[in-house]
């Protein structure tokens, strides 16, 4: 990949109060079986038909920290995007996500605060039966450009 320029996220001054991005992203069981090996959690609930079945929800469902992953994406790689950092969040999960579900999540930005170079996002997702599966909000720190004597060492990057 060296060699190859990649453009970085939106940079404070490029950024407005309204702007929103929209992902549909759809969770099949093998991104479910990544992201649980990964994070070595063999909670039954997230895989076990047998004792899912036996709970409230009926059937396994995803985790609601891989939910938090694919928001973090968004942010990651679409607004404010690449060079961004989430400093804060705070989430909840009022429904849950059942397996091969296809969720449809929004970010906004809805407030800027240049002086700490902040931004704060909402967050909210639907399933595809349009029951709400997250609604939160985010604080972020947006890429800025160096401007230093070696900013030229990290040219792949612009």
């Amino acid at each position: 990949m060296i060699g190859k320029k990649r453009k970085l996220g939106k940079v404070m001054s490029e950024l407005k109060i309204g702007d929103t991005y929209t992902a549909v992203k759809k969770i099949e069981d093998k991104d479910l079986l990544l992201f649980l090996g990964l994070t070595n959690d063999a909670n039954p609930l997230y895989i076990q038909h047998d004792y899912a079945s036996q709970t409230g929800y009926k059937q396994p469902i995803i985790p609601s920290v891989m939910l938090y992953g694919m928001v973090s994406s968004i942010i990651s790689m679409h607004l404010p995007g690449p060079g961004s950092h989430i400093t804060q969040h705070e989430m909840i999960f009022p429904n849950p996500v059942l397996h091969d579900a296809e969720v449809t999540l929004t970010i906004e930005i809805i407030a800027i605060d240049k002086d700490n170079h902040k931004v704060a996002l909402s967050v909210i997702g639907f399933d595809t039966n349009g029951e709400e599966v997250v609604n939160g909000k985010l604080y972020v720190s947006p890429p800025s450009n160096p401007n230093t004597l070696t900013a030229s060492s990290l040219d792949n990057f612009f």
